[in-house]
């Protein structure tokens, strides 16, 4: 019985998440990619666990895939420039009922 091996194989981290790019053989002996992203995460306990998600691409769709890819990423950097903006930047502190003064904007970049 053929088993499925793997032939190559990349690997990109970025923070909590690593992806995974490799290349494996079918039993017919053709090639296929598999792209995984797997995010670590941390139970309450402190115990490390990962969560993995996977996408299986034959070369039948490479073209499609890559031009599609290419086109959804040019549309975010035309749109939004390559800086990148992050959700964990500081927003104002909410005023209370009974504090009527106003923060200056410089103390909280947008």
């Amino acid at each position: 019985m053929n088993q499925m091996r793997d032939i190559f194989t990349r690997i990109f981290k970025a923070g909590r998440r690593t992806y995974f790019f490799d290349v494996k053989e079918t039993r017919d002996s053709d090639y296929y990619l598999t792209i995984t992203e797997s995010i670590k995460h941390t139970n309450q306990d402190g115990k490390f666990y990962f969560k993995k998600h996977k996408i299986f691409l034959y070369k039948e769709d490479f073209k499609d895939f890559q031009n599609a890819l290419l086109e959804t990423t040019q549309f975010i950097i035309d749109n939004k420039g390559e800086e990148v903006i992050s959700s964990r930047r500081l927003t104002p502190p909410q005023n209370s009922p009974e504090d009527s003064s106003e923060e200056s904007p410089e103390e909280f970049p947008q």
